[in-house]
């Protein structure tokens, strides 16, 4: 099977690509991409059962001993990334409705599309869903406030249905990935490393090819939004994602963190889950029709961005 994996390895090496090619495809053929929305959840929680295959039960042990990372990791997020939105918003005059909807943005939890980037920049994978997890249960609390003092307006948030939501896309997937991979050491060993195989093959392939579905829907759908939208605001989404990917590694960096977990805290600051943005605007500013651009714009940005780190540091030796 080292055929077939090395061919596998290097469709995924060029997922910046891809992602590229499904953005462009989906702008000028919309009516072909966006009824994959209605399945974006199914796949992100597919995604999450892949990441769930990948780790072991001695992984998130090893995560759990370093409870300051993890308060770290959550507390950079929801300092950077808010503040980030509130300076861009401010420095490129954006109107009250793309203001509102970009700190919106800022003010959400980690995306779930973060868990897969980590995974493919050979980043630590069980830190980052523990940490897309955390800022979560954190987000039912914080994405109200941070709102509310940066943009001037309370969001009330389904603090449950957010929850339910984790558990259903993220955390039950992942659990049951984890459990068949443990599972898997109890079969004889010709099974077991066939079956870790075509693991190894199918699964990152599998991931990437979701990915550029989800980000592609996600451009069919807005796409008369986006199009109306300036140059100003592109820049704006630009600089909110830029600055916490940048922030999140250099900070994690200067506090004299490995590698892996630099990129970790990278990923998780700079990545928004931007689903959640696009719908709390909807909802609570329904008078302002062009809240919800960042949040679109903002979808494809950061796996824009998540894909051109992880297209250089998956290349790149993961030392500590």
């Amino acid at each position: 099977m080292a055929p077939l994996q090395n061919f596998s390895v290097r469709l995924t090496e060029w997922f910046p690509v891809w992602i590229i090619g499904g953005c462009l495809w989906s702008w000028f053929q919309p009516e072909l991409w966006v009824w994959f929305q209605g399945y974006i959840s199914i796949a992100l929680g597919v995604i999450m059962l892949g990441m769930g295959l990948t780790l072991t039960f001695t992984d998130f042990a090893q995560v759990m001993r370093m409870p300051k990372i993890v308060a770290l990791g959550v507390f950079a997020h929801f300092f950077i990334m808010p503040l980030a939105g509130y300076f861009s918003a401010h420095f490129y005059k954006l109107d009250t409705g793309f203001a509102i909807g970009l700190i919106l943005v800022g003010c959400c939890p980690c995306g779930t599309a973060s868990n897969v980037i980590c995974f493919l920049s050979k980043a630590n994978v069980a830190l980052s869903v523990l940490l897309t997890m955390c800022s979560t249960f954190a987000a039912v609390v914080m994405t109200p406030l941070l709102t509310k003092w940066l943009a001037g307006a309370y969001l009330p948030i389904d603090g449950w249905g957010l929850f339910r939501s984790m558990l259903e896309i993220v955390l039950l997937p992942t659990i049951a990935g984890l459990l068949i991979n443990t599972g898997l050491d109890k079969l004889p060993a010709n099974y077991r490393n066939s079956s870790r195989s075509l693991i190894n093959i199918g699964g990152p392939l599998l991931s990437v090819i979701l990915i550029v579905m989800v980000v592609g829907s996600i451009v069919a759908g807005n796409k008369t939004l986006i199009s109306q939208a300036g140059s100003n605001l592109f820049a704006a989404v630009l600089t909110l994602h830029g600055l916490g990917f940048a922030l999140g590694y250099i900070g994690m960096r200067l506090l004299g963190y490995g590698e892996p977990e630099c990129r970790t805290i990278s990923v998780e600051v700079g990545m928004q889950n931007s689903g959640l943005g696009a719908s709390l605007a909807k909802l609570h500013f329904a008078n302002l029709p062009s809240a919800p651009v960042p949040a679109a714009i903002s979808a494809v940005v950061h796996c824009l961005i998540g894909s051109a780190l992880a297209g250089i540091w998956g290349r790149k030796p993961n030392k500590r």
